[in-house]
Order: structure tokens, then sequence, then C-alpha cells
């Protein structure tokens, strides 16, 4: 794939002009955190059918996992259809990259992690409202006292009791956790063995659950039209049913299932920084053309040039990046960890460093908020640090190449 077809050009012009009616004009609320993304970006799911798309393909799935059908899934591989998935991604993310963030941990991360290791039936009480966005999920893994090293510094527990579980913990940095109707707890089940040695388990918690605390929106450097927040568990009791699968023994517990919701986001930050490189360059080139100094515009300075040339550059391998998980997911072909680690890697330095020489191109306009390169500079950053900083994509791709 060397350039969109044109079925999904027709379909990015579209989102773009949804985007243009529905979300520039309400970029100020959503900044200031005074209009939650949620109300958007599920009308935007209405006018282009992604809700019912999303609602039939789960049915149709869960139809063939009740026949006992284990047959590939043909129409999630193969044509454009990770093509026009990525599309409104990138094209939210040129005005409104936090949009994203709180789509994608809802509908792709809270989701996938039900739907790669729960039953059928919580599947159905659970997955598709999230797929369609008709409710919004949150993915807790993260605590105070742990990041990179999510599973060795993890103390949430869960404790036996009975046929039922008392959870316990508190989660920090949790995407849609202020509002977030659907959340999937990750924790260590509590026997009395050393921590090191738990299996972690991951349940299903819903709003408004006895002892279950979600904190208001926190304060942050960027991406501020996705909501962040804190959780709370204090004796939360749960039953057999919300434990994911159903049982303490899926594979490797909860372990795989988190890593393999990692690979996913981190594949998803291209597209992400892609929205954001397209959007910097375009605001500075139009800059490089009106802005003038000394006497001439300053697209004429060769520094400037170098500058717009460099964003180019980084366009284009970005671009790539995501050309090459469209067909990798058209041939059915997963991405390893370390594939996806490495496209995180490169495209998030990408991402900061196009959005902060844009700041530089505007000069003292740029550090000021009208000009947009501001905010696209503060929600860049996040993609070096959330889904694993750099650091920990760096070990994943040299332990990888060490392997061989």
């Amino acid at each position: 794939m060397i350039d969109w077809t044109d079925e999904q050009q027709m379909v990015r012009g579209a989102v773009k002009r949804f985007i243009d009616e529905e979300v520039r004009p309400h970029v100020e609320e959503l900044e200031h955190g005074d209009l939650p993304p949620y109300d958007i970006l599920r009308k935007m799911f209405a006018t282009f059918g992604m809700d019912a798309m999303a609602g039939d393909r789960f049915d149709r799935q869960i139809a063939r996992e009740q026949a006992g059908t284990v047959a590939e899934q043909k129409e999630a591989k193969g044509g454009d259809g990770s093509g026009l998935t990525l599309i409104p991604t990138i094209e939210l993310c040129r005005v409104c990259p936090g949009m994203v963030t709180a789509m994608g941990v809802s509908m792709g991360l809270t989701s996938a992690a039900i739907l790669a290791k729960g039953t059928i039936a919580q599947k159905v009480r659970w997955a598709r409202d999230l797929l369609t966005m008709k409710k919004i999920g949150a993915w807790a893994i993260t605590e105070p006292g742990s990041g990179s090293d999510a599973f060795g510094s993890m103390k949430s527990t869960a404790r036996r009791d009975g046929d039922d579980y008392i959870l316990n913990g508190s989660k920090t940095f949790i995407t849609n956790g202020p509002y977030a109707d659907t959340t999937v707890f990750i924790c260590k089940l509590d026997e009395g063995n050393p921590p090191e040695q738990r299996k972690v388990l991951s349940f299903v918690l819903d709003r408004g659950m006895p002892g279950f605390v979600q904190s208001k929106p926190l304060r942050k450097m960027g991406m501020h039209s996705s909501p962040t927040g804190e959780l709370f568990l204090d004796d939360v009791r749960v039953g057999r049913d919300r434990l994911i699968g159903e049982t303490e023994d899926v594979s490797s517990g909860g372990r795989d299932g988190a890593k393999a919701t990692f690979m996913q986001e981190r594949a998803g930050v291209a597209a992400m920084a892609l929205g954001i490189i397209e959007e910097c360059l375009e605001l500075s080139v139009q800059y490089a053309k009106d802005r003038v100094q000394f006497g001439k515009r300053i697209g004429d300075f060769q520094l400037i040039q170098d500058k717009l040339a460099r964003m180019e550059v980084a366009r284009m391998n970005v671009q790539n990046l995501v050309f090459r998980t469209i067909e990798m997911s058209s041939i059915g072909h997963s991405m390893t960890l370390a594939e996806a680690s490495a496209m995180k890697l490169y495209s998030a330095r990408a991402a900061t460093e196009v959005a902060l020489e844009a700041v530089q191109l505007h000069g003292g306009n740029g550090y000021m908020s009208e000009f947009r390169v501001e905010q696209l500079a503060r929600d860049a950053k996040v993609l070096q640090i959330y889904a694993g900083t750099d650091e920990i994509q760096i070990t994943h791709i040299a332990k990888d190449l060490l392997r061989r």
C-alpha cells in the first residue's frame, strides 16, 4: 500500500467535514474540561453507522461462537476494514487527540480485554455496549506506586470469600475513570503467598457498585479532552461472573490479556501520531507562507525550510508505518510485541519532535493557545509515556533482537 484508496479518501473527506462541524467549534470546551467527549463521539458513530456496524459484527461473532464455529472472521480481515477504522483516529488527532484516547480505551482496550478472555455470557453482557459506545469503558492497571513495572509493583488484591471475591486497591491515571460505566480492574489474587508469585486476575466492575469510588477528572499537561481519574476499591464484593473467563486459570491469568491489550494500544499510537504530525505540518507551512520578517516570508529562510522538510520526512515515515499496519491486518498477520514497540517508539518521538518544532517555527505565537500548535505539543508528549514509556519500548525491541 503506497497511498489511500479512492474509497478511503472519500471517507476521510466525510470525516473531516464532520470534525469541522462538530468538533472544532467545541475545542475550547473540550480543552477546559467543561464538555466530556462522549456525546460527540456517539454522534460520530451514529453519523457514519459505526455503532450499527460494530453491533452487527459482534452479533455475528457471538453467533459463531455459540455454534462452535472456529473459522477465522474473514470479514474482519482483508479489504479496507483496517484503513477505514484508522481514518477517524487520524482525523480526530489533527484537532483533538484526547478524544481518540477516550474512544480507544473504551471501545478498544476495555472491550478487547473482555473479548480476548471472557466467556460468551460476559461478552454479551458488557462488550457489545462498549463496542457501540453505548457504554463508556476504562481499563485499570496503573497504580500510584507502579508505572512501567505494572505487574511487579501491583498492590491491588482479590481475596476469595466463599464463592465471591473481595477486591481492594487503587488505580491512577485511568482514562475515562471519572465517567466509565464499565471498568476492567486488574489485580493479584491474595492467597497468602509472596506478591511476585500471585496470579493476575481481571474483573469487570459497574459504576455505582458499593465500595467502588471514581474520582473527578485529574488536571494534567495535555489530552484535556480525555478525562483521566483515580479509582478506589474498599471491600468491593463481586461474584465469579465478574471474573473475566470465570476461572483463575485463564492462560497465564490476566498477564497475557494485559500484554495483548498493550500491543493493540501501541500499534494505534502510529495513527494518532500521524494526525498530530499532519496538522502541525499544515499549520507550519501556512504560517511560513504568511509570516513576514526582515522583509520576506519566513519560509524563504533555509532554517525554516529545514524544519518543514524534517516534518515532511516524519510524516512520510509514520504514514508508511500506518500503511504497514493496514497491510498486515488485511492478510491477518499479527504484529509481534517488538514490532508494536518499535512502531510506537518511532511514531511517538516523531510526533513530539514535530509538534515542538511547530511551536518553535511559530515563535512567540506558537506559545499561545490560539495558534493550536501549543495544544498539539502538549498532547503529543503523552504518546511517549502511556502504553509503555519510550524506555520500555526500547527494552522490548532490544530483548527481541538479542534472542535471535
